[in-house]
């Protein structure tokens, strides 16, 4: 750990926004980010920190918060069932409920939050994951000057997973100070540099993203539904799976029922730019306007969709699940909303910009592992 005078200085006071990876990176040479092993080389993206599953998953009774009182050790001598070494890879059954030590751990500076959301590869596999520290009463969400271990609950919903020791199903985002997050700033931001390719932006606590389930013929599917007990999927192998074997695409039409209990993958109509400076998340939908949910990835880089990293607009990709009773989706309906934070100062490399990124300039996709989708099958 760095000395105290480094802890002070860590991040100017007045500065606010989320760190780019420059920032990432001297955190953790100073140790206010702790690694049980050396960084990944891909490991830090643009504006978060990919989070490495430790050595040992505990099968556990339920999903559980610690509370101001109890650690996440604490609380696993009373809720764990049984250990599964991670070290040469384990399956994680749908239904369960697992919590990992992750390989990293914080010594946040004063002022500084963290927020972690799934990685978009996690989100399209249906895996529920989230990040948990000690003493907390929420998930996902790192206390300003949080000093201990990291942990992800994972839960596999719809196809059952070979994890391992490394494996990176998690990403955290670090705040200085407080969300400058507004409307204001959003429609600052499109007067500028258009956030949407194209057609008019309806930005009301946050930039609107509708479902579009309307594509033209001979374009591909609107959407695909996971099929049911399916087989194993390894997440940390790249286009190794057969598309056909794990979904069920779905054609054009211009709306849609949601079955209770099943997932879909959707795509918005709108084309979104994230600018290089700022880094935007989706926040959860209101589920006064319909009963079904848009999760679980919600980061989007700076330079997402931006001519800036190689792309010329992005669609998000909707992870959709209907609640109790089936609801229909229509075409164009409003599924969630987007908001941007500036960052503390410009990164050095964005999204799409020989980094790996997996989603630049993309329409409707699923995940990294899935080989791509064959439109000439109907």
């Amino acid at each position: 750990m760095s000395d105290p005078m480094l802890k002070r200085q860590a991040t100017p006071k007045s500065l606010q926004g989320i760190l780019p990876a420059r920032a990432i990176a001297d955190y953790c040479a100073h140790g206010f980010i702790a690694l049980a092993r050396p960084a990944d080389a891909d490991q830090i993206q643009p504006a978060s920190l990919d989070l490495r599953l430790g050595e040992v998953a505990y099968r556990v009774r339920a999903s559980f918060l610690p509370g101001p009182r109890s650690t996440v050790a604490q609380r696993l001598k009373e809720l764990e069932l049984h250990r599964i070494d991670l070290t040469g890879g384990a399956v994680l059954e749908t239904g369960c409920v697992y919590i990992v030590p992750l390989q990293e751990s914080l010594a946040l500076p004063e002022g500084i939050s963290a927020t972690a959301n799934p990685k978009s590869s996690t989100g399209r596999l249906d895996i529920f994951t989230r990040v948990i520290t000690d003493h907390a009463q929420a998930f996902d969400t790192v206390p300003e000057g949080y000093r201990g271990p990291l942990y992800a609950e994972i839960s596999p919903r719809t196809f059952p997973i070979l994890a391992r020791t490394g494996s990176r199903l998690s990403q955290i985002r670090f705040r200085a100070g407080a969300s400058l997050a507004s409307d204001a700033l959003i429609r600052a931001l499109h007067a500028q540099d258009p956030l949407i390719a194209e057609g008019e932006a309806d930005i009301h606590n946050g930039l609107a993203l509708s479902v579009d389930l309307s594509t033209l013929p001979g374009e591909g599917p609107v959407g695909f539904r996971a099929k049911r007990h399916a087989g194993l999927v390894d997440v940390d192998r790249k286009a190794a799976l057969d598309v056909l074997d794990y979904w069920e695409p779905i054609w054009r039409r211009g709306s849609l029922v949601l079955d209770p209990d099943q997932f879909y993958i959707l795509a918005s109509k709108e084309a979104v730019r994230v600018p290089p400076t700022h880094a935007a998340e989706m926040v959860p939908f209101n589920p006064l306007v319909g009963e079904f949910r848009v999760h679980y990835a919600g980061f989007f880089d700076p330079g997402f969709g931006h001519s800036s990293g190689a792309g010329e607009g992005s669609r998000g990709v909707l992870e959709v699940r209907s609640h109790e009773v089936p609801f229909i989706l229509e075409d164009g309906q409003i599924i969630g909303r987007l908001v941007y934070e500036p960052l503390t100062e410009a990164p050095e490399s964005v999204y799409g910009q020989g980094i790996g990124s997996n989603y630049q300039r993309q329409g409707l996709k699923l995940s990294k592992h899935f080989k791509p989708f064959d439109l000439s099958i109907r």
